[in-house]
């Protein structure tokens, strides 16, 4: 009896399906990024259609519309019966890297940055859903949790982000925004973290972000912008190693 091969690590393809609507898109975007840090690890079942529905504040059909292009990029295999399970391999993510991300610099990167988050917060602010900013919130619970593990904390910070730019509702502008966070992932990047990212800066950082969201939540978008190049500030002396 031969025993089924294990499916190759999938590349991944462009962030945006064509097609999707901007709420499916979002929870498209959402599932990818927890799958791709590994909160949810190859071969381990999703959370169940309700679960993920009740927690991202979406429909169900959104939810199930969600995992079947999720299906269709080779990230999860769908169960009947038994649920959705990650098929992703971690071990090819630096195959899915796109050219353009790896051929750009930290301070190229800074540069995009500066340009896209401060506009990018300004139309978040506007169109984020209360449910959207509840998230949110809860992303940044999970963020002052994390005290030590500097790589955990990177990739929470990317999620921070990257629903700052569903936010927006923009496709075009969320597709760009992947890429920079494409880029994040670069290993000169995750290495930096480890080396450099010690509890005392992730405590910093914890309070731009808490300041950042209360911005949003308050829906003052002058706030929210200072907050955001105060990150990006931040992160620039951190690329550069200034104190």
């Amino acid at each position: 009896m031969n025993t089924p091969s294990r499916p190759a690590s999938p590349v991944l393809p462009p962030a945006h399906d064509v097609g999707a609507g901007s709420t499916v898109q979002y929870v498209v975007d959402t599932l990818t990024m927890r799958i791709v840090s590994q909160e949810y690890g190859t071969d381990e079942r999703l959370p169940s259609e309700r679960a993920l529905a009740q927690e991202l504040g979406v429909a169900r059909n959104t939810v199930r519309e969600a995992l079947d292009l999720l299906e269709t990029r080779g990230m999860i295999r769908r169960r009947a019966g038994s649920g959705s399970f990650v098929t992703y391999d971690p071990e090819g993510e630096s195959e899915a890297l796109s050219p353009v991300a790896a051929e750009t610099g930290p301070l190229q990167l800074q540069v995009v940055r500066s340009m896209l988050e401060p506009e990018m917060v300004r139309l978040a602010i506007i169109h984020m859903s209360p449910r959207q900013i509840e998230a949110l919130g809860a992303t940044l619970s999970d963020m002052e949790a994390e005290h030590t593990d500097a790589v955990a904390f990177m990739r929470l910070e990317e999620e921070f982000h990257r629903q700052i730019a569903a936010g927006t509702g923009n496709p075009l502008l969320i597709a760009c925004y992947n890429l920079v966070i494409d880029t994040c992932r670069q290993a000169f990047r995750t290495a930096m973290y480890r080396r450099h990212l010690t509890p005392r800066r992730i405590e910093a950082r914890q309070n731009t972000y808490n300041a950042l969201f209360n911005a949003i939540a308050a829906r003052d978008i002058a706030e929210a912008s200072e907050f955001m190049k105060l990150a990006l500030i931040e992160d620039q002396k951190f690329l550069l190693q200034e104190d």
